[in-house]
């Protein structure tokens, strides 16, 4: 049986070294399954003892359960919170659990109890459970038995039962039974001298595995356990330091430097209060198991060595008299140990038995001596007040305390003319004494020490008396404070302790009015305080203080803060300080970062250097990676330290050079989060070599090889796979010499190279790289092992859930005491249970509870709680929304789409582990109303079910889920297209100006003299020796009409035209000619001298005879073409950017002036009613794009250049591309290959919309029948009104054409 019980999970080691080596764990503290014996029954009447008896029918002797004898139990003559029932079990006992009952036969009993327990009657310690000291629930009646078993185990001989809640229809009333068993072990007493020496069989142990096991108590904060160490400078050592146990040990460094073995860990806090303690140290190479009072601490010590070794002997309370001093002037172990164990030696059994070297004790003895301090235990509204000498002019007082709490009133004492007050404030001692005469007032005001509030016992001493005041702490010298300011006391005769009395009248009140903590060793008038005196009544008055006891606890051990983040804490609670650990939260529990980079492109973040934390919540820290944002994949990169092209020489065989590949992440974080979780992941690596061979050889053993994941050994390279022993080139067949299978194997003297992608993920990545031949004359070789790069993760991880009793289980949900649970999801069902773990009481849920409604409830044991967050707007919407839900010791939280938030403390008292045992079912369980919808991305103590896989073979329920783009579409930009994919969405920016995964970066170019690009916007004729299919998607109808336009630099026509100039002085000039006028209609846009180097925005529209211009930041101006001008824009041939190059007629100006050398400099995001002719250019690598070019065009980021002048707001600029609002709303018009057209920007305004129309249909029927300058279609997309009125999802999915468009109405440029 072991003890204490460990945490599997972080574990396995030990377990592991357990089985294989059978070694055994002894326990100082063993409890059986038979250990359940009644100890109380057998007892005598004089075993029992009470605070009073009512009477003699109702005497302790009587309080046995089920007895009837006497008055059927037990009664105090008052029922009050100062009462107890006390029991002597004869000797110590292993107590496992203890039942109640009222008094028989009647309306006595018990409600509500605590359990205190000591070894001699005295020093009692309260039964602690989940961090606090334990309430047990008593009865509600006085026949019924109600037992409680101990989670945590005590050895005893004396319990006392201090009742708190009683019946309300009568008095206190009790029966008891304890159960448990006999204990029995060999006790020392060390008294601080005494050294009990281990002495080894060899001089010399080298020692792979120990175990050492014992129990201690003392009332001293500092103190060696255990010392051992060798020549070598390997050592082990276990002390008290501030009452805290140091483990210390060092596997063994080398001379160098460069090995540090040295490693420290501290457990637990105020062991000095004179109760026992169990430790447990297990250690097999460099793991090691410490643990204390059943808290484990798994750690693995510095240094690559895996042996201690020591010399000659183990010493046992303190350091060897014989061995090399090792510093710092520690103490021996003064106090008593039992159970003494070290690699199954029983040592307190070989001391007993004169097997081991006691003679540094003076005395030793086989029992343990009790120390005789008195505690006196304060809570906020406790005072204890004692009697001292009156009239009298010395006051000497002291004592010694420990709290927590900064502030707090130590003493307070009415002076015959003044008052007397020790505080403490701010963690230091304040002393205030003020004295007032009929002629003259006296003030001093002392201050010493710092930090006092660290739950250690620290003494003070103050003595006072004419012109003289000295106060002193913990004894030290140096903390001496003292003030010979004139001062005459006349003492009161009267200390009140811990608080101020409510009684008290005084002309000062103290600045400070409670005080929580412990006090004892209290002198008054240099007198010893009596307070078994007080106990009894006879001597001075106390109210709500309890006696002979300190019950402090340290709230931050364990520390229940995680990942690093420091505690913080008063005497009820504490506080958690997560700044720089990468968490928040009341428990530093929840990642601040997103889990990959996946989840940072949902939430439109463009390719970057980002933190990300892919196990969340779990014990990971989070790092940083390179997230490329792709149109199509996410790709996560993890570079690596190793330079590329590292040369390697002098290297065989026999003696290979290890290169270590090291990351920006640990081996753990990259193996257990991104190569576990990813789709896909490669890592480029290379060996370029001169007579130096790579794979083959003799033997089969290659000369170099790689390690990957789990160290092992990879034989294959590059371009090769696993248990294929060859290169990218073996694979191909095309290797230099087709006798091997890598280019190096030829052992040519030339440079060659062996280079490929190593791509089963599970290998990945490369720790290590293995070079085994570069030790010939003239043999060298270089090598580079590239970035880790994955693509995909479990971030959209989705089921669909389509009947109401549909589920998927998963393994019961482990957080006992710390859960967090997150997820995505999207129904259009009014209510449904998302997810739920039962126990035998306790349980947690997630639950839409009716459409506005999420709630999340559980039970740890205090009875069900539940948090709802009430959403403003229906959840039912079919979109998604995420909830995030948490519970830890401090609080619970539930978020729903980081907009709605509800928390709940935790009880100040009660159960903090939930104790579940079934499975976890995501869906319909137990009856309850099932989740109808999807659900992705659950991911619970930061780790993600895998959804989709167990959805594959579970009746009722589908892997993935549709829709995504109604949700996130929205992160589309600058007219991109949302496309649905099986695990999430991309955007198409085919049919925009920009590029990048939303659509979002700009495409510029730049032109030098002469550079023109050619856009032919009505296509030749296909020959038909081509594919007929290329008929169908002409960007544009042969005959073209345009009554609305918007275009940059220059386009013609065979004789209309529009053209945009950068005239030599600088300015802009639009002139358009759509016949009706003699002279093409100019517009001087802008007279400045734009020709300055920096970027500048122009946006033109119009739309019949209104043309609108905006230049960079500056409000839109609007021109009208005079009513001779046409207002159709005929036959549209070719766009022009940079150059007109056209045979036909064109305007001289543009010809002469301007057209030679053309546009120099750089245009970006240029669009013209649809088409993208820069960007068309720039990606002419496409087939059967319609754009050519002259000269030389380079793509360049201008476009992305800051302005330099303050930009427009987004509601004041109406080509704005977020402004919905907008008058000439962009983007909403593209151009799609069949030819079919729909204007999907007129939303509204049917009446004016169908007037408009009517007034251009008649405009287009008098210039065709008078003027004969062509013809102009157009056709509506059929089936939208349909489809507008189905869900959102129907009308992605059943749209087949979504983004027909309707080019008569209008033409943008951009």
């Amino acid at each position: 049986i072991f003890w204490p019980v460990l945490n599997m999970v972080n574990a396995s080691f030990v377990c592991l070294y357990l089985c294989i080596y059978s070694c055994i764990t002894y326990s100082p503290l063993q409890f059986s399954d038979k250990c359940d014996e009644p100890l109380a029954s057998p007892l005598s009447h004089t075993a029992f003892t009470s605070s009073s008896v009512f009477s003699n029918g109702y005497a302790p002797g009587y309080a046995k359960l089920n007895r009837r004898g006497g008055a059927g139990g037990w009664s105090p003559l008052d029922s009050d919170h100062y009462q107890w029932l006390q029991v002597d079990l004869g000797s110590r006992k292993q107590v496992r659990a203890i039942a109640t009952q009222g008094r028989y036969s009647s309306s006595d009993w018990t409600t509500r109890y605590r359990l205190l327990y000591s070894d001699t009657g005295r020093n009692w310690k309260p039964y602690h459970q989940d961090g606090n000291i334990w309430a047990f629930s008593g009865n509600s009646n006085s026949e019924s038995s109600v037992r409680h078993e101990l989670q945590q185990g005590i050895v005893a001989r004396f319990l006392r039962l201090i009742p708190l809640d009683w019946s309300e229809e009568g008095r206190i009333g009790l029966r008891i039974e304890v159960y448990g068993c006999s204990y029995w072990s060999d006790v020392i007493n060390f008294d601080g001298q005494g050294v009990i020496s281990y002495r080894f069989k060899v001089k010399k142990m080298k020692i792979i595995k120990d175990v050492i096991a014992l129990r201690f108590k003392t009332s001293e904060s500092e103190g060696v356990i255990l010392h051992g160490e060798g020549q070598q400078g390997d050592y082990i050592t276990l002390e008290l330091r501030k009452a805290k146990l140091q483990l210390q040990i060092n596997l063994g460094s080398n001379q160098y430097g460069s090995i540090l073995g040295h490693t420290s860990v501290t457990t637990g806090s105020l062991l000095d209060d004179n109760h026992w303690h169990s430790v447990v140290i297990e250690r097999y190479r460099r793991n090691v198991n410490f643990t204390l009072d059943r808290h484990t601490q798994h750690f693995r010590t510095n240094g690559e060595f895996d042996h201690l070794d020591l010399d000659y002997e183990l010493s046992f309370g303190g350091m060897p008299y014989s061995g090399k001093p090792v510093g710092g002037g520690r103490k021996n172990f003064k106090g008593c140990m039992e159970s003494i164990n070290y690699n199954g030696d029983n040592i307190t059994d070989l001391a007993r038995r004169k097997k081991l070297d006691t003679s540094s004790f003076r005395n030793l003895s086989f029992s343990c001596v009790e120390t005789h301090t008195f505690p006196v235990f304060f809570n906020a509204s406790s005072f204890l007040q004692l009697p001292g000498r009156a009239n009298h002019n010395v006051v000497s007082v002291g004592f010694q305390f420990r709290t927590w709490n900064p502030d707090g009133l130590l003493l307070f004492s009415n002076l015959d003319d003044g008052i007397l007050e020790i505080s403490l404030e701010e963690g230091k001692v304040i002393v205030h004494i003020n004295v007032t005469t009929a002629t003259k007032n006296y003030r001093v005001d002392l201050s010493s020490g710092s930090g006092l509030n660290d739950g250690q016992w620290h003494a003070i001493r103050l003595v006072v008396k004419e012109n003289f005041a000295m106060l002193t702490i913990n004894g030290e010298e140096a903390s001496a404070v003292r003030s010979t300011s004139p001062l005459s006391i006349t003492t009161g005769g009267t200390y009140h302790l811990g608080g101020k009395g409510y009684f008290l009248q005084t002309l000062y009140p103290p600045t400070q009015r409670t005080f929580q903590g412990c006090m004892q060793a209290i002198l008054v008038d240099d007198q010893p305080a009596d307070l078994h005196a007080v106990e009894k009544g006879t001597v001075g008055a106390f109210e709500n203080i309890s006696l002979d006891m300190c019950a402090i606890i340290d709230r931050c051990m364990p520390n229940h803060c995680e990942h690093g983040g420091g505690c913080r804490q008063t005497w009820d609670s504490f506080s958690c300080t997560c700044d720089g650990t990468g968490y928040t939260g009341a428990t530093c529990h929840t990642s601040i970062y997103e889990p990959s980079c996946e989840a940072y492109k949902h939430l439109g973040r463009s390719s970057d250097t980002y933190w990300i934390d892919p196990d969340g919540s779990g014990p990971l820290s989070p790092f940083k990676v390179n997230c490329n944002m792709t149109e199509d994949n996410v790709w996560t990169t993890v570079m690596n330290n190793l330079p590329p092209r590292t040369l390697v020489t002098g290297s065989s065989r026999e003696k290979r050079t290890v290169l270590q590949v090291n990351y920006s992440a640990s081996i753990d974080q990259v193996s257990a989060t991104i190569t576990t979780s990813a789709e896909y992941c490669e890592q480029h690596i290379a060996y370029s070599c001169r007579t130096s061979r790579l794979l083959n050889t003799p033997d089969g053993t290659p000369y170099t090889w790689w390690v990957g994941r789990g160290s092992e050994k990879h034989f294959y390279w590059g371009g090769s796979g696993p248990g294929i022993q060859k290169c990218a080139c073996g694979i191909d067949r095309n290797c230099t010499d087709p006798k091997y299978d890598c280019n190096c194997d030829a052992d040519h003297k030339v440079w060659r190279e062996d280079s490929g992608l190593l791509v089963y993920k599970d290998h990945l990545p490369v720790s290590q790289v293995a070079v085994g031949d570069t030790n010939r004359p003239g043999s060298e070789a270089k090598l580079t092992v590239g970035p880790l790069r994955c693509q995909g993760d479990n971030y959209w991880n989705a089921a669909s859930f389509t009947t109401p009793s549909s589920y998927l289980h998963f393994a019961t949900f482990q957080g006992e005491t710390s859960a967090d649970i997150s997820f995505y999801f999207k129904t259009s069902a009014p209510y449904g249970v998302f997810l739920e773990n039962l126990g035998n009481t306790d349980f947690i849920r997630l639950e839409l509870k009716s459409p506005k409604v999420v709630s999340f409830s559980f039970d740890v044991g205090n009875g069900p709680v539940e948090l709802s967050v009430h959403s403003a707007t229906p959840l039912n919407d079919d979109q998604w929304h995420r909830v995030v839900a948490e519970r830890n010791v401090k609080e619970a939280v539930l978020q729903l789409d980081q907009t709605y938030r509800v928390s709940r403390l935790a009880p100040a008292q009660g159960h903090t582990r939930l104790e579940l045992f079934s499975q976890l079912y995501v869906g319909a369980a137990g009856g309850q109303r099932g989740f109808l919808g999807c659900i992705r991305g659950l991911r619970m103590n930061g780790i993600t079910l895998d959804l989709e896989e167990r959805a594959k073979v579970t009746p009722g329920v589908k892997p993935g889920c549709q829709g995504h783009c109604t949700s996130y579409g929205m992160y589309c930009r600058n007219g991109g297209k949302c496309v649905e994919k099986y695990n999430g969405y991309l955007c198409d920016c085919s049919k925009t100006a920009y590029d990048g995964p939303f659509c979002t970066k700009d495409v510029g170019g730049f032109f030098e003299a002469g550079t023109l690009i050619k856009y032919s916007l009505a296509p030749e004729p296909v020959s038909s020796s081509r594919d007929s299919r290329l008929q169908s998607h002409q960007l544009w109808p042969q005959e073209v009409n345009l009554t609305r336009e918007e275009l940059s630099l220059s386009f013609s026509t065979s004789n209309d035209y529009l053209a945009l100039l950068l005239r030599h002085n600088g300015s802009l000039q639009v002139r358009y000619n759509l016949g009706g006028l003699r002279e093409p209609f100019s517009i001087d846009v802008d007279q400045r001298n734009l020709a300055n180097g920096q970027p500048h925005n122009i946006n033109m529209s119009r739309v019949d005879r209104r043309i609108t211009i905006q230049m960079d930041h500056y409000p839109p101006v609007s021109y009208t073409l005079p009513d001779a001008s046409d207002t159709q824009l005929n036959l549209v041939k070719t766009l022009f950017l940079g150059k007109v190059y056209e045979t036909g007629h064109v305007d001289p100006a543009v010809i002469e002036r301007h057209n030679s050398p053309g546009f120099v400099g750089c245009l970006s995001r240029v669009w013209f009613n649809g088409v993208a002719p820069l960007k068309a250019a720039l990606r002419s690598d496409r087939p059967l794009t319609p754009v050519s070019h002259q000269g030389k065009l380079l793509e360049s980021n201008c476009g992305a250049s800051p302005l330099t002048i303050p930009p427009m707001s987004a509601a004041t600029d109406p080509w704005h591309l977020d402004n919905t609002d907008a008058e000439f709303p962009f983007n909403e018009e593209r151009v799609i290959p069949d030819g079919v057209n729909r204007d999907s920007a007129i939303i509204g305004g049917i009446i004016a919309v169908v007037i408009f129309t009517i007034l251009c249909t008649l405009v287009f029927l008098i210039r065709y029948m008078f003027r004969h300058k062509g013809t102009y279609h157009t056709n509506e997309a059929k089936g939208s009104a349909e489809s507008a009125a189905e869900s959102a999802d129907t009308a992605i999915i059943g749209t087949d054409n979504p983004e027909t468009i309707d080019e008569s109405k209008k033409e943008w440029f951009i």
